[in-house]
């Protein structure tokens, strides 16, 4: 959290309090709630530009997919084989007929 966003929040809780001493209940807890849920608003927004790009997080999925399916190559070989035998034994059959 950066220095700014704590000297608002702090600034916020001042001005809650000195609502709740001078205004009344139900107006002071509007303001408080408001006020509070801007805050959080602008906390969870402080690192918004941080974040990958999509380019990158793209980047990142291709590159594990190659990691994968590089492990996985020997298993789809023998499965790419005993597919194309199934197909043999199918076209064996109907040409038999």
């Amino acid at each position: 959290m950066s220095r700014w966003l704590a000297v608002w929040g702090a600034i916020w809780l001042a001005g809650s309090v000195g609502a709740f001493l001078v205004l009344d209940p139900i107006l002071a807890s509007f303001i408080a709630i408001f006020g509070l849920c801007l805050w959080g608003v602008a906390v969870l927004a402080s690192n918004w530009d941080q974040h990958s790009s999509f380019e990158q997080r793209e980047r990142d999925r291709a590159r594990r997919r190659a990691e994968r399916r590089e492990r996985t190559k020997d298993a789809r070989a023998r499965d790419r084989a005993r597919w194309e035998a199934h197909q043999q034994r199918k076209a064996d059959r109907s040409a038999g007929r």
